[in-house]
């Protein structure tokens, strides 16, 4: 087991995360933020303003440590109480300007925890997820084909499996609706060794820009209206719904003692709600949430 270069691989990954995206932006480019938290370890996070094509992209790393785990983890875990650990990761939430062009998001994270009177803990976690204001077919089948090219050669069975915690993971209870057309989403994944789980999860990591690329590719230069802009400003307010209620990996850096704006960078910069909302039957906006939003076998 070798810390060392996971940490290794996640900043080298996120190097290239924000460089690609760069690429489409002429004259904006990420502003870092190195951090350090008092109960150890720290991070960098690098968000990008007001682009072009992304009116705001965050890119996040952190390794943080510490004496004991906070309540997101053992709560789940139990018997991990008592454990120093430590965490690592990258995260990423790109929002960008143009209504056709979906939201996505992106993690890939390690955690170790360990006890002098016991064998170490370990386990790896991540996925790709994405999020459409207005759907296209061939956007959610290539976002689907490419995570299943991401881990079929670690498993026949993973992507049904990855997929369906996706779909089931990313969903909000209190609206029981799902936050997008889903991807991959896995979680304490120690199968096969570390080598082999290590390899998974960097081929996670390594195949989200070929998803996300081409669809942004695609759709960032369609023609869009006020219309538009506001069914997008609406729908990311399920984004932030999900966000601050239910996902634990906003849980465990609140909890963790993690810096506050890094962890909620993943929230949007405009987001809007309006009371009693439905979209007009037989409406692109309404396509979304009757043809996109449920479940389908994509790949």
């Amino acid at each position: 087991m070798n810390p060392d270069a996971v940490r290794d691989y996640l900043l080298d990954l996120q190097d290239r995360i924000c460089t690609a995206l760069e690429g489409f932006e002429p004259e904006q480019r990420f502003l870092q933020d190195d951090w350090a938290r008092e109960a150890g370890g720290g991070g960098r996070t690098r968000v990008l303003y007001e682009g072009d094509v992304f009116e705001q992209a965050g890119v996040n790393f952190s390794h943080v440590h510490g004496d004991s785990l906070p309540a997101a983890a053992t709560d789940r875990r139990p018997e991990l109480a008592g454990r120093s650990f430590q965490a690592m990761g990258v995260s990423l939430v790109i929002h960008p300007r143009n209504p056709y062009v979906p939201t996505s998001h992106a993690n890939v994270r390690f955690l170790l925890a360990e006890r002098d009177d016991a064998e170490p803990v370990w386990w790896f976690g991540g996925g790709f997820d994405l999020t459409p204001y207005y759907g296209f077919e061939e956007d959610a089948v290539h976002w689907h084909e490419t995570a299943k090219a991401a881990v079929l050669p670690f498993g026949q069975d993973l992507y049904a499996r990855f997929k369906r915690w996706c779909d089931e993971y990313f969903f909000l209870p209190h609206r029981n609706e799902a936050r997008g057309i889903g991807g991959l989403f896995f979680d304490d994944f120690d199968e096969g060794g570390f080598e082999k789980a290590f390899a998974l999860m960097r081929s996670v990591g390594d195949h989200y820009l070929n998803a996300y690329l081409p669809i942004v590719e695609r759709r960032k230069d369609i023609h869009y209206g006020e219309r538009q802009r506001q069914f997008q400003l609406y729908r990311r307010g399920r984004y932030v719904e999900f966000n601050l209620l239910h996902d634990r990996g906003t849980k465990f850096g609140i909890q963790s003692g993690g810096r506050t704006e890094s962890i909620l960078m993943s929230l949007p910069p405009l987001v809007r709600w309006e009371y009693g909302y439905r979209p007009e039957p037989g409406s692109p906006e309404a396509e979304l949430e009757e043809l996109f939003l449920v479940p389908r076998d994509w790949a």
